[in-house]
C-alpha cells in the first residue's frame, strides 16, 4: 500500500466532482510509478461505461500496449462495480487497493464478491484504505444533491 498513490486517486475524484460527477478517481501502477489515471466521466461523455476504473484501464493498455496488465496495481477510492470489477480481472490486474465500500453495487466484498476460480487471475484485494477521505467525498457529493 503506498498513501501516495490513493492520495493521487482522490486527486482524480476531485476532477469528477468539479465537472458535477460522482467523485470516484483511480490510478494504476506499475514498477513504482503511476502509469494511468482515470476519474468518473459518464455524464460528461454520456456514457455508462466511462467509471473511474474503466477509464484508467483503458489508459495503461494504451501506455503498456498490451490489454494485460500483468504487474499492475489499482488503487481506486470507491470499490468496482460488476462491470468494473470484470475489468480488473480480465485486465489481469495483481492488486485493487479502494477506499469507500460500496454496499450497494461494490463487487470485491460487500454486496457480492467477483471471485473465480479455475481461469481468471484472482487480483489481491485491500479494502477501506483511506476510508475516512473516500468517504468524505461521496458524503458531502450527496448531501449537496439532496439540497
Amino acid at each position: 500500500m503506498n498513501r501516495e498513490f490513493m492520495l493521487a486517486a482522490l486527486e482524480e475524484a476531485k476532477k469528477a466532482l468539479l465537472k458535477g460527477e460522482v467523485p470516484v478517481g483511480a490510478v494504476i501502477v506499475k514498477d513504482g510509478k503511476i502509469i494511468a489515471r482515470g476519474h468518473n466521466r459518464r455524464e460528461e461523455r454520456n456514457n455508462a461505461l466511462s467509471h473511474a476504473e474503466t477509464e484508467a484501464i483503458y489508459e495503461a493498455c494504451n501506455v503498456l500496449g498490451s490489454w494485460r496488465l500483468d504487474g499492475c496495481s489499482m488503487y481506486v477510492t470507491l470499490e468496482p462495480c460488476p462491470m468494473c470489477a470484470g475489468a480488473i480481472l480480465t485486465s489481469r490486474i495483481k492488486e485493487v487497493y479502494f477506499g469507500a465500500y460500496d454496499e450497494k453495487y461494490g463487487c470485491f466484498g460487500s454486496a457480492v464478491t467477483m471471485n473465480f476460480p479455475g481461469g481468471f487471475q484472482t487480483p489481491r484485494i485491500i479494502g477501506g484504505y483511506m476510508t475516512d477521505f473516500c468517504e468524505g467525498l461521496l458524503r458531502d457529493f450527496f448531501k449537496g444533491l439532496r439540497k
